[in-house]
């Protein structure tokens, strides 16, 4: 006799949803996508779950004085990684996301990143902006298992962007700033996703980060081949 009827029968939505977001995460992190032979490095693309970023000052009062992020899996750029901890999130409806994953090192302001249909559970209409550009946005309750944080603003939806380092901007003929496209080929359906901004550092690998939503529309996780161009329109940001 099968056992799951009755465990699914008491798992909520939120929980269901976060267990398929657990497994498109596994299978999407850190698997190249396609390589271009000329280009100096693969292309990777990954899908980036909801997750939060923490001061360290809301991290103590969220967890206790003195706490320290401890790592729980090391993330693609190095120096960066998905902590133990993890946070409720919980909007103006008093709906909330359970089991947010943190994301460290510790950031000088607390951010939120969700995605679009995260947003309309919560009741909250989430602005795309560029990582660190909070003005205008949102705030929210974050929990934790030793205190609460009120915050403000600092709740958005994650722009679309790519990661490069000086030989991809080379290569690419791109700026910091500038837009880019990700065309994906998935099963003969075919998406190009726009206004992908360039984000770039001496130090990084080249890497793609679009949302959960984007990668479920585009089927990423099935995806046969991916592609990299500059774009030939202007982006909005």
């Amino acid at each position: 006799m099968s056992t799951m009827a009755p465990i699914a029968s008491k798992l909520g939505r939120i929980e269901v949803e976060q267990m398929v977001r657990e497994a498109l995460r596994r299978r999407s992190v850190a698997t190249p996508r396609a390589v271009v032979p000329t280009a100096p490095n693969p292309l990777v693309v990954n899908v980036s779950a909801r997750h939060v970023h923490l001061s360290q000052e809301h991290l103590e009062v969220l967890f206790g004085p003195g706490t320290q992020l401890e790592v729980d899996r090391e993330l693609y750029q190095a120096g960066y990684f998905a902590a133990h901890q993890t946070v409720s999130v919980v909007g103006p409806r008093r709906r909330m996301l359970p089991s947010v994953r943190v994301l460290g090192p510790c950031r000088g302001a607390t951010q939120v990143e969700l995605s679009f249909t995260d947003g309309v559970f919560l009741g909250l209409d989430l602005p795309v902006r560029i990582s660190g550009d909070h003005h205008d946005t949102p705030g929210c309750l974050l929990v934790g298992p030793r205190g609460v944080v009120e915050l403000d603003s600092g709740l958005i939806r994650a722009m679309r962007h790519v990661h490069m380092g000086p030989e991809d901007l080379a290569h690419y003929g791109v700026e910091a700033g500038e837009s880019m496209e990700l065309r994906i080929e998935s099963q003969g359906c075919t998406t190009v996703l726009e206004d992908m901004v360039v984000r770039a550092d001496e130090n990084i690998r080249l890497e793609v980060h679009i949302d959960t939503d984007e990668g479920n529309a585009a089927n990423l996780a099935s995806a046969d081949r991916v592609e990299l161009r500059k774009s030939t329109s202007c982006a909005c940001h």
